[in-house]
C-alpha cells in the first residue's frame, strides 16, 4: 500500500510585507502565487490527490480555497496543521514583539514560549507530529494533499526522518511561498514506516511571475521522462539490512 503526502506552504502573507507577527491573510503576490499553483496543477494534472486539507489560519486557508478548483475536491480544515501559535504576540509589529517578549532562541530554549497563551518550539513540533501520524493513519493508501505553513513542513522532516523534537536540527529547510513537496510511504507490514522524499521546495510555477511569458503547462508532460528510470538501491550497510 503506497501513501502520497504533499505539502504545499501557503502564498506570502501581509504579515511578511507588513512586518507584524501572525496572519493578515494573503498579499496581492501571495494570491498571483497561488493562482499561478492552480493554472499549474489544472493544466499538468500532475497530484491525483483523494483527501486535500487545509490548516484554518487565513493564509493558508486562502491558498487552499484558490487552488481547490483544480484538484476538484471539497476543502477539510484542521486546526492541529496551523503554524506556530503566536499567543499574545499575534498582530504585533515584530519589535514591538522583540522588545516585549524577547527574541525566540528555539535552539536554547525549545520549551519556552514565543509569548504567553502561545507555544514553545517542542510543543509545535510535538503537534505537527501527532496531526501527521492521525492524518496518515486515518488516509493510509491515499493521496493527501495539506495546505499549511512552512514550520508544519520542517515538522513533516523531523517526523519522516524521525528526528529530534526537542532540537532544532542542525539544516534549515526554508520552504518558499506555494512550493510543493512531496513525500512516499509503502507500507511494509508491522516494520518501521520508511519515508521517501521525493521533491522538496519545487516553485517552479512561480518563474513566470514579473515576465511576459507564461509558462506552458498543458505543453508539459506530468513526470519528466527521466523519472523512468529506476532510481539507486542503497547497498545495505548493516547485517540487519542485510537479512532484510
Amino acid at each position: 500500500m503506497i501513501t502520497h503526502m504533499y505539502f504545499i506552504r501557503h502564498g506570502e502573507a501581509m504579515s511578511a510585507v507588513d512586518g507584524f507577527v501572525g496572519d493578515g491573510g494573503l498579499s496581492p503576490l501571495g494570491i498571483l502565487q497561488a493562482q499561478r499553483l492552480r493554472d499549474r496543477l489544472a493544466a499538468t494534472k500532475e497530484i491525483a490527490a483523494d483527501i486535500l486539507i487545509a490548516s484554518t489560519f487565513p493564509r493558508a486557508l486562502q491558498t487552499a480555497q484558490i487552488i481547490a478548483p483544480a484538484l476538484g475536491l471539497p476543502l477539510q480544515l484542521d486546526d492541529e496543521i496551523q503554524e506556530l501559535r503566536p499567543g499574545e504576540a499575534e498582530g504585533l509589529p515584530i519589535e514591538i514583539f522583540w522588545e516585549r517578549f524577547g527574541k525566540p532562541n528555539y535552539e536554547t530554549m525549545p520549551f519556552r514560549p514565543i509569548a504567553p497563551a502561545g507555544e514553545s518550539w517542542a510543543q509545535f513540533m510535538l503537534r505537527v507530529r501527532t496531526a501527521l501520524d492521525r492524518i496518515v493513519r486515518v488516509h493510509e493508501g491515499k493521496t493527501i494533499v495539506l495546505v499549511c505553513h512552512g514550520g508544519v513542513i520542517d515538522g513533516s522532516f523531523h517526523s519522516f526522518f524521525h528526528m529530534d523534537e526537542w532540537e532544532l536540527p542542525p539544516t534549515r529547510f526554508s520552504t518558499r511561498n506555494t512550493a510543493i513537496t512531496h513525500w512516499k510511504k509503502e507500507s511494509e507490514g508491522n516494520t518501521r514506516e520508511r519515508w521517501q522524499l521525493i521533491k522538496h521546495n519545487d516553485g517552479f510555477h512561480l518563474q513566470d511571475i514579473g515576465t511576459p511569458t507564461r509558462i506552458p503547462w498543458e505543453q508539459l508532460s506530468t513526470q519528466p521522462a527521466s523519472d523512468a528510470d529506476r532510481p539507486s538501491i542503497p547497498v545495505p550497510t548493516t547485517k540487519y539490512e542485510e537479512e532484510k
